[in-house]
């Protein structure tokens, strides 16, 4: 007997909430339709033109292999620090999973100006690939890590009864069962790293988003800008379609089943030296340096001065556009997760795959599309916080659908049956029963696109209205001049600000699955 956990109902959903979810999925495909606009108003020997270009080409293989190979460096440093955060007995636990997920709160473009401060002329390819695994090393740590506490290490115990060593055993038992985890963690940082601009730009290595930012700006070739665009988003939508197949694959070869009784966490004083060693290096580079040039860069700014009025400004704006966008994704996301969740047919399930399939749509097309769409439809929302709140929805809508489906598909649908069978309507149900017990993780998706939009800067810089400022904006204006001692302070704001959502999500990804 089915208890209920985690099924998908054969009931016809409620027309307001279809008509919900297709609005919310509308939304989120404002910018491939804007790209296809754009694309169908030039000749079509203008775009190819502009596509097979010998300088669109470089671009998008730099932009393809930093990508990947960002990934590949996500995965290979998170996979082992996961391990060690949930396998390993280490002493203070808490201050381990605190420095694993504290990268969250620095923007990958604050850390190139922490190492461009403290190593004046740093610039290139490797210096920016390895800035970016720093950065994005996270997205799979803390995933992996809950997958780790969650997998069943039955069958790694059979394989070492079979002869097969640690490592043999944790390939063919263990890395099948958290495989997906990581797969979908290496699939954030591909495409944080392809949306990048910041970072790119500090060190110097062009990539397709310089481009379309450089073309956009200039005002002068629409239709190039529209076509690099458009290459971006095949290149991040070809990432998405690849992670999907594989982790489809991974999971019918070795879905992780439910863990059977406490997990055993290995006391063993070499690993736990071992651990604790490469997750403080890892900590240095990523914490160390950039907390050690923004402390001296700080110290800097005392002597220079520090405009007070506009850091407060600025952080008082970052906190109401980031927390106004959150709220906006969760509100058009909630629709399309109870549907995910609760109402599953191909049918339905088209508005979560267009969100998904504009999820590989970086922020800076993002940005173009609403600059297009406030223009010539509502001009009275340009350049407004509302037009950049909705901006940073779009962008991150996925991060909300997927908690809140999650959490949607954890509450029994018997207690909801039970429910509607004692006299209380659908609506009734719904607010005392689903929504009462998924809250923490629809929440959790919030608190996800709040901290995740406080960094977010290329839509920031299209659709902040003039004459308002926020940290990664002025962060960024300040290290574009060099003016390293004056962008301190912001940075030192961005940092503390962003911090505490992040500790909270550690929390809540790291604990949620503790016994």
């Amino acid at each position: 007997m089915h208890s209920g956990k985690g099924r998908s109902s054969t009931r016809r959903p409620p027309l307001l909430l279809l008509l919900a979810g297709t609005f919310g999925a509308a939304v989120a495909a404002l910018p491939l339709i804007y790209l296809v606009v754009q694309l169908g108003r030039a000749g079509g020997s203008d775009v190819l033109g502009a596509v097979l270009r010998e300088r669109t080409l470089t671009l998008a293989l730099t932009s393809l292999a930093l990508s990947v190979i960002v990934a590949i460096g996500c995965l290979i440093l998170g996979i082992p620090m996961a391990w060690a955060l949930a396998c390993v007995r280490l002493p203070a636990p808490g201050l381990w999973r605190v420095l694993a997920a504290l990268p969250l709160a620095i923007p990958s473009y604050l850390m190139a100006f922490a190492w461009v401060s403290t190593r004046p002329g740093l610039s290139g390819f490797w210096p920016l690939v390895a800035i970016m695994i720093l950065a994005c090393t996270p997205y799979v740590t803390l995933p992996v890590a809950a997958a780790f506490r969650l997998a069943d290490r039955r069958t790694a115990d059979v394989a070492r009864t079979l002869g097969r060593g640690p490592l043999g055993a944790f390939r063919a038992a263990t890395l099948p069962q958290i495989a997906p985890a990581a797969l979908a963690g290496a699939l954030l940082a591909a495409l944080y790293t392809l949306s990048d601009f910041g970072s790119p730009g500090l060190l110097r290595v062009q990539t397709l988003t310089w481009a379309v930012y450089a073309a956009f700006e200039g005002g002068l070739n629409r239709t190039l800008a529209a076509a690099t665009a458009a290459v971006l988003v095949v290149l991040a939508i070809t990432l998405v379609l690849i992670e999907r197949v594989v982790r489809a694959r991974a999971h019918r070869d070795g879905a992780p089943s439910a863990r059977i009784g406490p997990i055993v966490r290995t006391s063993a004083t070499y690993t736990r030296i071992t651990a604790m060693v490469g997750m403080a290096v890892v900590a240095a580079f990523g914490l160390g340096v950039p907390g050690a040039a923004l402390w001296r860069r700080g110290l800097d700014s005392r002597v220079a001065g520090v405009d007070w009025q506009r850091l407060i400004q600025s952080a008082i704006t970052t906190l109401g556009v980031s927390v106004g966008g959150a709220v906006l994704a969760v509100a058009l996301g909630l629709p399309i997760a109870v549907l995910a969740a609760r109402h599953r047919s191909r049918v339905i399930a088209i508005p979560e795959s267009i969100t998904y399939l504009s999820s590989g749509v970086p922020g800076l097309v993002v940005g173009l599309s609403l600059v297009f769409f406030t223009l010539n439809t509502v001009p009275v929302l340009y350049q407004t916080s509302l037009a950049l709140c909705l901006a940073y929805a779009v962008i991150f809508l996925p991060k909300a659908i997927g908690s809140a489906r999650s959490a949607i598909g954890q509450v029994p649908e018997a207690l909801e049956d039970v429910s509607r069978s004692s006299g209380r309507g659908p609506v009734h149900t719904a607010a005392t029963v689903t929504a009462r017990l998924s809250a923490p993780g629809i929440a959790t998706g919030g608190l996800l696109v709040a901290v995740t939009a406080m960094k977010e800067l290329p839509a920031t810089l299209m659709l902040l209205p003039i004459g308002a400022n926020t940290l990664a904006t002025e962060l960024w204006r300040h290290t574009t001049t060099t003016a390293y001692a004056a962008a301190a302070p912001y940075a030192i704001a961005l940092v503390v600000v962003a911090s505490i959502p992040a500790y909270l999500l550690s929390r809540a990804e790291l604990d949620g699955t503790d016994d």
